[in-house]
């Protein structure tokens, strides 16, 4: 059996600040959509964007605009002012994560790999206690949930979808960052990119744009692993196409 290993007070600490963000960005995911339904019922059809959003919440309160009523402009502006009260928290929540990552070696080291931002760093610090529990980079990756389910039997081998197991916020971490590495990659001109971007762009031709995301993301999450245990920066050049390839299985 594998016991998780327990956290110390300043990592639960940092992981409040972490746990509270996450619940204002639903909050105000939900304010968003509220808006946005409450607009439709007039004819208003807000874009998806929250600073689109927010231009087309101006024009509607505009006092020549005629398309929302008085007392349904009094509402929007109740709703807006909501709105900006979850940003500032977010704002100052983000503040505080930014500091922790500052204020971390390890996390220091984590934003050495390309897609893993502060906030993404400061998690897997806070949340991670003892990366020496798990074997090998594959088990950290089995324990966020992104390998892929067994459903083996007669000798042969069938993988299923990525298990979804574990946290589900450092998985969506690594998720966002495996888009914002895809893109780099895809920006890059050919001729320019490091083994490692030539390797995103060649499970992108292979598979498709949800399947490499999850492969960049099993890789980060492999690679999180072996410098949290190992303690050292993230060097590309020394990624050998054997890792790559196993991370991309």
């Amino acid at each position: 059996m594998r016991f998780v290993a327990m956290k110390t007070v300043e990592q639960q600490a940092a992981l409040c600040v972490h746990r509270l963000r996450q619940g204002v960005v639903e909050e105000r995911t939900a304010l968003i959509n509220r808006l946005r339904g409450l607009l439709t019922e007039f004819g208003v059809v807000a874009p998806l964007s929250p600073e689109k959003l927010r231009r087309e919440l101006a024009r509607c309160l505009d006092p020549d605009d005629l398309r929302l009523l008085a007392p349904v402009r009094e509402l929007v502006r109740d709703q807006i002012v909501a709105l900006d009260q979850l940003e500032a928290r977010l704002a100052a929540y983000a503040e505080q994560i930014a500091a922790q990552a500052k204020h971390s070696e390890s996390a220091k080291r984590l934003q050495t790999i390309a897609g893993v931002g502060p906030t993404t760093a400061a998690a897997f610090v806070a949340t991670v206690g003892a990366p020496q529990e798990f074997r090998n980079g594959r088990q950290f990756a089995a324990w966020l949930g992104l390998t892929p389910k067994q459903h083996s039997t007669g000798g042969k081998t069938r993988l299923g979808r990525i298990t979804k197991r574990g946290d589900a916020y450092l998985r969506t971490l690594l998720i966002l960052g495996a888009k914002s590495a895809l893109q780099a990659a895809l920006r890059k001109p050919p001729e320019r990119r490091h083994r490692l971007q030539q390797w995103i762009v060649a499970v992108l031709a292979r598979i498709r744009y949800h399947k490499t995301l999850v492969a960049i993301a099993n890789k980060h999450a492999r690679v999180i692993w072996a410098l949290l245990v190992k303690g050292e920066d993230f060097d590309v050049q020394h990624v050998t196409p054997k890792v790559l390839a196993v991370a991309a299985a």
